[in-house]
């Protein structure tokens, strides 16, 4: 068996083409998954400029149409939520309960830019007769993928396959920092920094949590109107000039009886903001850098006083398998809305289109959907 898989190609420099790449036989513990829909990200842009050929996409879902003979837990016909960050479930830190960041598998942890070497079947998938990588070894803006079993989330939910789709990475990106990494408790106040489509799952996972009041801060009039239909119960339109958003921060402690919020949630991508949560909490609160920052930054130490704590989690502390479906059950109940952020869907062929709207913050959510 081959299959002939139309997909999106990063040429790794700053450019891609729609492609065909064929799809071998799933090995032993693999799978292959007709995508459904690949939700899109500032990542796949990056991935844009990797320096190599890729095949594009680290958020999506599908359903299974060939396993390999060793595959118990799905058969053909399952419905998969895909994980970009695929635990051995062996190493140390799998061990540890830290599924995200597996010494083995893990393509941010081990591998670096997007591909664990010696993880991906990479024969498996070849354009122009030649292997070629998947972003996050599954790179889902493809008609078809080949994954290992271990990437692959199974679900039964009605859920439309766009809305599963966002779950794999900036859903449970913004609610994990939430609820696994900070561990919100009832009762607290929680600020968000930047409410893009992280920034929202913040403030809904900070709402699940029951968190008394949330409050958004952004430049963008538009989506803090969003942030208030996700559950924000107060809204501050930031100023560009405001250096640190420490302007910003004297209007959240005039929110929060002159201290400051509990928690505070950095998840605009800006490296000149990556201290900006610290200014926002109470003394002995917690700041958490939820978007990724990779770059070197300056801190004024005096943000830090008195007993401030500041973490750096990835995936929310992401655990595929315990974690995917309490988000589809949170999506069944009514209690996290998913539908409403994706506010554009796409054909492969308008990809440019996605990113070019993605970019000029016209999306929370750009979807890539096929037939």
């Amino acid at each position: 068996m081959s299959i002939q898989s139309k997909c999106a190609i990063a040429k790794g420099d700053g450019t891609f083409s729609i492609e065909t790449v064929t799809i071998a036989n799933p090995k032993e513990d693999e799978v292959v998954v007709k995508i459904k829909a690949a939700g899109l990200c500032h990542t796949d842009y990056d991935s844009l400029t990797w320096g190599k050929p890729i095949v594009i996409g680290h958020e999506g879902a599908g359903i299974v149409t060939h396993i390999g003979i060793n595959i118990n837990e799905f058969k053909v016909g399952d419905k998969v939520i895909l994980n970009w960050a695929t635990p051995c479930m062996k190493c140390f830190q799998c061990q540890e309960g830290n599924q995200h960041i597996c010494e083995n598998n893990s393509p941010v942890t081990a591998g670096g830019n997007g591909y664990t070497p010696g993880h991906a079947h990479l024969e498996g998938t070849k354009w122009n007769d030649k292997p070629i990588e998947r972003s996050f070894n599954i790179g889902t803006i493809s008609e078809y993928t080949l994954v290992k079993e271990s990437a692959c989330v199974k679900f039964e939910s009605k859920i439309p396959m766009e809305s599963a789709s966002i779950i794999s990475c900036g859903v449970m990106t913004g609610y994990g920092s939430v609820v696994n990494s900070a561990k919100l408790i009832a009762g607290s106040s929680a600020v968000v920094l930047g409410t893009g489509g992280v920034g929202l799952n913040v403030i809904q996972g900070a709402k699940v949590s029951g968190a008394s009041k949330i409050i958004a801060i952004d430049i963008n009039e538009k989506r803090l109107e969003m942030a208030k239909r996700f559950g924000a119960t107060h809204i501050i339109l930031a100023d560009k000039k405001d250096v640190g958003l420490l302007k910003a921060a004297e209007k959240v402690k005039n929110l929060t009886d002159g201290r400051g919020a509990d928690y505070a949630f950095e998840c605009t991508a800006v490296p000149a903001l990556g201290a900006a949560p610290l200014a926002m909490i109470r003394n002995a609160g917690t700041a958490v850098q939820v978007s990724g920052i990779e770059e070197e930054i300056t801190i004024d130490m005096n943000l830090f006083e008195w007993d401030k704590i500041y973490i750096n989690p990835l995936y929310g502390k992401c655990r595929p398998q315990i974690d995917f479906p309490k988000l589809v059950d949170l999506y069944d109940k009514g209690d996290l809305m998913l539908d409403e952020m994706i506010t554009k869907t796409y054909p492969i062929e308008g990809l440019q289109q996605a990113f070019d709207d993605m970019l000029a913050g016209k999306n929370a959510k750009g979807v890539i959907v096929f037939d």
